[in-house]
């Protein structure tokens, strides 16, 4: 893992410093910048060392927490601390709807194969596939928000409170939530149909049910169980979502996620916020796929690690 992160991060650097725009250009004011001006600020920023060096610094600010922002002067770690809660919050909700109901829906089309149900369910996955994030969430904001007005259409929380209060932070998030988990249930509820038929069609489950199990049983312990592994696959790689896979719904619902800070950080050519979230972004998912490792063995009996 360690040397995957680190040869991410070379890789990120380089396309970051190569990437057309002049962070110091775009600091400064138009109308006051000379010569001299834009010569101190590049050498404030660092940007006049050799790409190597900026590099090596730049990663040991980053490890220490001293990187700062070029834009705020801000530590990144603190800006990163105050939009973490939001994404976190965000992202673990969505997820979980849509592994939930995904599994739900992909299970009852399996038990139910070419029924009115299976139907239902494939109209239902092909629509989440392709239902545009910001369409829709403007069409929940109008339904939801302008005519009915049962929820609220901005932000995290009320404007009167401080606090990440679950409970005062739970209708701010009922909308962004079912907008990015709807995305997720079509892909879950495809990978699970497709499996549980084939498990259906498997040796052992036939073995189970000429034990005179309980066809309910047969499909929890033995049938899903087995038809979670592509699941967990998918699991592995949302763990960016957490971090700043929602930058439409953040847009869309005014919400002061990690997704807002990481384009806000690339229009302004801000190296040091954008590498910091870009190697967040990718040990979460090396973090993820160890972990669907590990959670492949504890859903599928057959699989053991030496």
């Amino acid at each position: 893992m360690i040397p995957l992160v680190i040869g991410i991060s070379v890789l990120s650097y380089a396309i970051i410093i190569l990437a057309p725009g002049d962070p110091a250009k775009l600091l400064a004011d138009p109308e006051k910048l000379t010569a001299e001006s834009y010569i101190s600020m590049r050498a404030e920023l660092g940007l006049d060392d050799p790409g190597p060096v900026r590099y090596l610094k730049t990663m040991s600010s980053l490890f220490t927490g001293e990187l700062r922002s070029f834009r705020t002067q801000q530590r990144v770690v603190d800006a990163i601390g105050e939009r973490l809660p939001t994404s976190l919050s965000l992202g673990i909700l969505a997820i979980l709807f849509g592994l939930v109901f995904g599994t739900l829906i992909g299970a009852i089309q399996a038990i139910k194969p070419y029924s009115r149900l299976d139907d239902i369910g494939t109209l239902l996955s092909l629509t989440g596939f392709s239902l545009p994030h910001f369409w829709f969430a403007l069409m929940l904001v109008l339904l939801f928000g302008v005519h009915l007005r049962w929820l609220p259409t901005s932000g995290i929380r009320p404007v009167t409170s401080s606090s990440w209060n679950p409970l005062e932070m739970a209708p701010y998030l009922v909308m962004p939530t079912i907008v990015l988990g709807t995305g997720l249930l079509a892909y879950v509820a495809r990978f699970v149909r497709s499996s549980m038929l084939d498990a259906l069609g498997q040796d052992y489950v036939r073995t189970a049910r000429s034990k005179g199990l309980h066809e309910v049983a047969v499909i929890i312990r033995h049938v899903l169980r087995t038809s979670l592994l592509p699941v967990i696959t998918i699991a592995g790689f949302l763990l960016p979502l957490l971090i700043g896979g929602a930058v439409v719904v953040e847009y869309v619902f005014a919400l002061p996620g990690m997704g807002r800070l990481a384009v806000d950080a690339v229009f302004a050519r801000d190296y040091p916020v954008i590498l910091t979230i870009t190697i967040f972004s990718s040990i979460a998912v090396i973090v993820g796929n160890l972990v669907a490792d590990v959670l492949y063995a504890v859903a599928d009996p057959r699989i053991r690690y030496g």
